[in-house]
């Protein structure tokens, strides 16, 4: 047997073993997707170091995508109603982008919040930190490290967030994490009533589980993992 015909079976079975790795993870990953326990991992996340303690005197609304987007809005409704009950704290716009530019991030984001009812006098923005790291340590020029402040971002986002302000040397962090709101509404259905053709595949109409629950519990479990990485990194570099 010459070297080629030995180096393509190791080659192959180096393959080979990647996939079944690959399958048994694939595998893992669904079975735990249909308990909850990608739930409780998420909302661990967004609850473990979330809490008010303090009146707020700024509102720090940390940016996450463009604006539009899932999460910028979803911030921004959390920041809306946060002022209604802290109505004389000061916004703040944790965003990189040019303030100067109203068709930037930034200011988008203000627009959307202004158009909510939130005084524009009592916005002002942080749009040089690029990371939480950064985002922490520039709202150091405009907050007083004794000064309570309520932090606003997704729920997988928040423990480290909160963790990154502490560090920075911010003694009162209140959070508050921008969960979504499950439907209220009764989403089951009779495949068959809705017409259509009627194969051998399982009718998924009375099947929450399947339809919603496995996706999202897959969603979440992508979430947990980048988030418990970046976790780690920030320990290593002692940012938290």
């Amino acid at each position: 047997m010459n070297k080629v015909k030995i180096k393509s079976i190791y080659f192959l079975r180096l393959l080979r073993n990647l996939f079944v790795l690959i399958g048994i993870f694939f595998s893992i990953c669904v079975l735990l997707a249909l308990t909850t326990v990608p739930f409780w991992g998420y909302h661990w996340l967004g609850t473990s170091k979330s809490e008010i303690k303090w009146e707020p005197q700024f509102i720090i609304l940390l940016g996450g995508g463009g604006m539009p987007s899932q999460s910028a809005l979803m911030r921004s409704w959390y920041t809306e109603k946060a002022t209604l009950t802290f109505p004389e704290a000061t916004v703040i716009i944790a965003m990189p982008g040019d303030k100067e530019d109203s068709l930037s991030t930034p200011q988008l984001i203000k627009n959307e919040l202004v158009e909510r009812g939130v005084n524009d006098e009592l916005i002002t923005f942080e749009n040089e930190g690029t990371n939480t790291r950064g985002q922490a340590l520039n709202c150091q020029r405009i907050v007083k490290m004794q000064t309570p402040i309520l932090l606003i971002t997704s729920p997988e986002h928040m423990r480290r967030a909160v963790l990154c302000f502490q560090k920075a040397g911010f003694e009162k962090v209140n959070a508050l994490p921008a969960f979504e709101n499950a439907v209220e509404a009764d989403l089951l259905f009779d495949d068959d009533k809705l017409g259509g053709n009627k194969t051998l595949v399982p009718d998924i109409g009375k099947s929450i589980n399947m339809r919603y629950q496995l996706w999202n519990h897959l969603k979440y479990e992508i979430l947990i993992a980048r988030e418990m990485v970046a976790l780690t990194y920030y320990k290593i570099r002692g940012w938290i």
